[in-house]
């Protein structure tokens, strides 16, 4: 070292430095990639993310090989500064050396590459993994004696070399649509939301009603059922034998259509046009009773409880509803169960689903207990209410107003409840 001038040395120090900096800033943001993004940009051919993805697929050997480097560089700076001191200052510039290093290796070698390299990890892990593949080829020998006695000194510890699959959890995936902002359009976010949801939901959740079903009694004479098909404002109807819980299939209008341009009708024509009904286990998961109805290339499927009674009708269009929105072209900008009024509060129909209105309104009504609203007052009272009732049922201040077929046929929501959500929404 004597033969070398001090001119020299400062310069190899700034060299190691810079290396020094390349290393710190390389860990960092080889570490901070997204994998995700990583394996999509290496589909798609980028030689930087494959040379990327290959060095993360053994992240311990890739630590490994940044670390030796690391080490190096900043013993051999330490050597060169320490000598660099001794010929200005003497012993005293022993310290000084180390204060000074200790200083710029922490401003320059660390803590600003660093810092650059978490703010932009593709800028700089790209181009530099081209270098550090190259160098996990000639110091791989080194790297794997140091991986094999860390390996060991991790397993006398307990501990595995080895990472956890990187999986994400559905409810991690919502966040990372959630939190997307303007990289996706809100109606796509929207979408995908209620996809990731198909499988918390269940078909009695959006299921028709038996109550609603528009139906014929096939025993009933002719001249009635051609009045009851005429007068459906549905393209398919259910027909049942006697009573709602004995149905025996489901007339499409589009087959009797057909049927009539070629033949007078009649009760047995009726009969055989006639599609088999489908039946479907409440509480089936709307995802898995969408793959049902694609494998059976049905669209329709009466929901029956554990006892093999009716309790619903669940369509595919009412799935696809849930994913991608309501297929009415009504200009409205609420359903017709839900209607507010001049006075601020709202009428809505006692058997609208509390999913629904939690999805209309920005409400947050119970949903793991009774499907409707009807239901739930008739949970909460335990008895079968009177017009004119005023109760508040979770925070609600409600009124009823009609009361039929021992059914809430329509509740008053009061402007009180509105009022404080709109404070709450606005902040």
């Amino acid at each position: 070292m004597d033969t070398i001038s001090t001119t020299t040395l400062f310069l190899v120090l700034v060299g190691l430095i810079i290396m020094s900096a390349y290393f710190s800033g390389s860990e960092t943001a080889m570490m901070a990639l997204n994998r995700y993004r990583l394996r999509h940009l290496a589909k798609k051919n980028q030689k930087g993310a494959q040379y990327a993805l290959a060095l993360l697929q053994k992240p311990e050997r890739l630590i490994g090989l940044i670390l030796i480097g690391n080490n190096l560089v900043n013993i051999l700076a330490s050597s060169i500064a320490t000598i660099i001191g001794l010929r200005l200052f003497g012993d005293l510039g022993i310290a000084l050396s180390t204060g000074v290093l200790t200083l710029v290796v922490l401003i320059f070698a660390e803590v600003t590459p660093k810092t650059v390299a978490a703010l932009y990890p593709e800028k700089l892990a790209f181009p530099s993994s081209y270098i550090l593949t190259a160098l996990m080829f000639v110091f791989s020998p080194l790297v794997r004696v140091l991986n094999f006695f860390s390996g060991g000194l991790l397993r006398l510890m307990g501990l595995s070399s080895q990472g956890n699959e990187e999986n994400l959890s559905t409810d991690e995936i919502k966040t990372i649509v959630q939190e997307s902002k303007n990289t996706l359009p809100n109606k796509n976010k929207e979408m995908l939301l209620s996809v990731l949801d198909l499988e918390t939901v269940s078909v009695d959740d959006i299921m028709v009603q038996r109550a609603d079903f528009y139906s014929l009694n096939i025993n009933d004479d002719m001249i009635h059922l051609l009045k009851i098909i005429g007068r459906s404002p549905y393209s398919r109807i259910v027909v049942y034998r006697d009573t709602i819980d004995n149905i025996v299939g489901l007339l499409h209008l589009e087959d009797l259509v057909r049927l009539m341009a070629k033949q007078v009708l009649s009760k047995s024509a009726l009969i055989k046009l006639m599609r088999q009904p489908y039946f479907v286990p409440e509480n089936t998961q709307l995802n898995v009773q969408l793959y049902h109805f694609q494998m059976k290339k049905v669209r329709t499927g009466f929901v029956v409880d554990e006892y093999g009674d009716i309790q619903g009708l669940i369509t595919l269009e009412d799935i696809l509803e849930e994913i991608v929105g309501d297929f009415s072209a009504l200009p409205q900008d609420q359903p017709l169960d839900i209607c507010p009024q001049q006075d601020g509060s709202i009428l809505i129909d006692g058997s609208v689903y509390l999913r629904e209105l939690n999805k209309e309104m920005k409400w947050s009504m119970p949903i793991d207990g009774p499907k409707t609203l009807n239901g739930l007052i008739l949970e909460y009272l335990e008895d079968m209410p009177k017009p004119q009732t005023s109760l508040r049922v979770h925070g609600y201040p409600m009124e009823i107003i009609d009361v039929r077929d021992n059914m809430i046929k329509r509740v008053r929501v009061l402007p009180e409840y509105i009022q404080q959500e709109n404070r709450a929404l606005n902040g």
